[in-house]
């Protein structure tokens, strides 16, 4: 669609609004605030499609790796190159894994040395998260360059009130040993948190059994994070750290093997960095908060074959960043700040300056415009101007209507600008960045009984500039375009004071321009939960998840279903058992062609918490 158009009717229905919203007095519910906007919006005043995960959501699911996680979200496809530590990539609504971008305490963790500067997701553990949310469609004006297809945005465990920790183990299926342990105390001006968690197992051939594959690939990880803060005078000195470091094994490429895959002696090391220093400032009786922040991640990957060293790369980003927020009035608030980016990656560096501004108009009670705009220069590849547009509509306590557009861009990677084969002498000086424009339309009713809701959302993508490698010339090339659009469809009801139900259900059309299906989307996904709660000592939670045929660069990956169970018992006050067993139908399916997935497998374990 024409953005002009989208635009238009977008500002017909605020018009419209306007006109009958006087008359209304209704009232939401605000507790689920999402940072990942830039101005700390609780979920119903925001007009574009965003999926919050919770440590309780991550805790009731039982998952020991956060992808697992996030494939719950609808319009998000997951796919790993066989489970526990096989490359795991996210993609939100038909876009490329390279266009997810991922920010942990708002540090931006996409792999500069990747050849697409994606995200693997394989190594972050869940223990740690208190939350994660899902922003759909391009927030290149929100955050800039990779924000494409959408943004994870992760956010780590802050401490509690007084002092405390916890104590978990758990092992189970394939010689899986899981333990960790944290701890943190808070007083009148200061805040400390430091936890460790370990994970290692003897894991499943990465390439699948079923195809003569019987060689065992472990995966083994350390992850140690720490947060602090202190108080001085009205301002707030804060510090995060996350660091992990992991080995897992994986197979080999064998020509002509399914998925070119097949048992082989080959390990990857990473050791990965994510680390910020913030100050926050309020100034004017709290007005105008100012953020200052700088942030650094850094990986190191390494891989061996028969115990002689391979492929190695590293890769580090640099963040600086202030943001204003300014509040008027009830009415009239306004983010505005600058951010530089400096990436390097195997000695090749590059940088981008970033302007942006936000503003929200809370229009009536019942209605809220955002709007933004952004400019960001790199350094090599000039000047990208970005806007998006949202508008949310509350017209009774029981209906909520979205609406919003945007675009963004993805700037080439180091990779991409620097490599060339084939003959070529010289890489491609002539690529441009990726772009995309989105919009989409949504509708969420909630039950009068304040027991259910259920949600139905149309969206719809263009992007343009695509870059792929160009064996005719022997370097990367803009040479693609896509386009993608569906329906998103959740909901949850709560059916008695001890059984929750929930529903998540995504249609995607996602194709080339030659109209081609893109791979690794499948046109149906779906989640299905039941959690149970009764007065007592145990708690579980029964849920499925159904993934259609997609398409595969070695062929096509069948449907596939897969139902697990967890369940949590309370010995005493502070002290529970707890289990899960996964894939309870014993289902042998793949996610990526040539790779395995585990087959019914069960886990025990003890939490403490003091």
């Amino acid at each position: 669609m024409n953005k002009y158009l989208t635009v238009g009717i977008l500002s017909s229905l605020l018009l419209a609004e306007m006109a009958i919203a006087e008359s209304s007095n209704a009232a939401v519910d605000d507790d689920i605030i999402v940072y990942g906007v830039r101005l700390d919006q609780p979920q119903s005043v925001i007009g574009s499609s965003v999926y919050v995960i919770t440590s309780d959501d991550i805790d009731a699911l039982g998952v020991d790796y956060v992808v697992d996680a996030i494939a719950s979200a609808p319009g998000v496809t997951v796919n790993q190159n066989g489970s526990q530590g096989g490359a795991a990539s996210v993609r939100i609504r038909g876009a490329a894994s390279a266009q997810t971008l991922v920010i942990v305490d708002g540090v931006v963790v996409n792999d500069p040395s990747a050849p697409g500067g994606g995200f693997d997701f394989a190594r972050l553990d869940p223990s740690n998260i208190d939350r994660i949310e899902v922003l759909k469609g391009p927030q290149s004006t929100l955050w800039g360059t990779d924000a494409m297809g959408g943004v994870v945005n992760i956010i780590t465990k802050r401490p509690g009130n007084g002092f405390g920790g916890n104590l978990f183990a758990h092992g189970g299926s394939y010689g899986s040993l899981r333990a960790g342990a944290s701890i943190g105390g808070s007083g009148e001006r200061f805040d400390f948190r430091i936890a460790a968690v370990h994970n290692s197992t003897d894991g499943i051939s990465k390439a699948d059994e079923a195809n003569g594959n019987t060689e065992d690939d472990a995966y083994d990880a350390l992850s140690i994070s720490a947060a602090g803060g202190a108080v001085i005078g009205d301002a707030r000195l804060q510090a995060t750290i996350l660091w992990t470091d992991a080995d897992a094994e994986f197979d080999s490429f064998s020509f002509g093997a399914p998925g070119n895959v097949a048992d082989g002696d080959e390990l990857s090391t990473t050791e990965e960095l994510v680390s910020n220093l913030s100050l926050q400032l309020p100034l004017f009786g709290g007005k105008l908060d100012n953020l200052f922040l700088i942030g650094y991640s850094d990986i190191d990957r390494q891989s061996f074959a028969n115990s002689q060293p391979g492929f190695g790369s590293e890769g580090n980003r640099t963040i600086y960043r202030y943001q204003g927020t300014l509040t008027a009035n009830e009415s009239n608030r306004i983010a505005f700040g600058i951010e530089r980016e400096d990436s390097e990656a195997n000695d090749i560096s590059t940088s981008i300056d970033g302007l942006f501004a936000l503003y929200e108009w809370r229009a009536t009670e019942t209605l809220t415009v955002t709007a933004g705009l952004r400019n960001d220069d790199h350094e090599q590849y000039g000047v990208e101007t970005t806007g998006r547009v949202a508008i949310a509509f509350n017209p009774h306590d029981q209906l909520t209507l979205r609406a919003s557009w945007g675009e963004g861009f993805k700037a080439p990677t180091l990779f991409q600008t620097t490599f060339f084969c084939c003959g070529a002498s010289e890489a491609n000086a002539d690529l441009k960045p990726e772009t995309s424009e989105a919009y989409d339309i949504g509708v969420t009713f909630r039950s009068a009984d304040a027991r259910g809701e259920i949600g139905l959302t149309y969206f719809a993508q263009d992007t343009e500039n695509l870059i792929d490698f160009a064996f005719a010339i022997g370097a990367y090339e803009n040479i693609a375009s896509a386009t993608s659009d569906g329906i998103e469809l959740s909901s949850q009801y709560r059916v008695n004071d001890w059984l929750e139900t929930s529903m998540n259900f995504a249609w995607i059309d996602a194709k080339d321009g030659a109209g081609i299906d893109l791979i690794r989307v499948p046109k149906q996904s779906g989640d299905l939960s039941l959690a149970f709660n009764p007065e007592g000592r145990f708690a579980g939670t029964l849920s499925m998840r159904y993934n259609g045929e997609e398409q595969d660069p070695n062929g096509t990956v069948g449907s596939w279903t897969r139902v697990d169970v967890s369940g949590r018992y309370s010995l005493k006050e502070k002290l529970e058992l707890y289990a899960r067993i996964e894939n309870l139908l014993d289902r042998q399916y793949q996610q990526v062609i040539g790779y395995g997935t585990p087959g019914l497998s069960g886990y025990v374990g003890a939490r403490l918490s003091f």
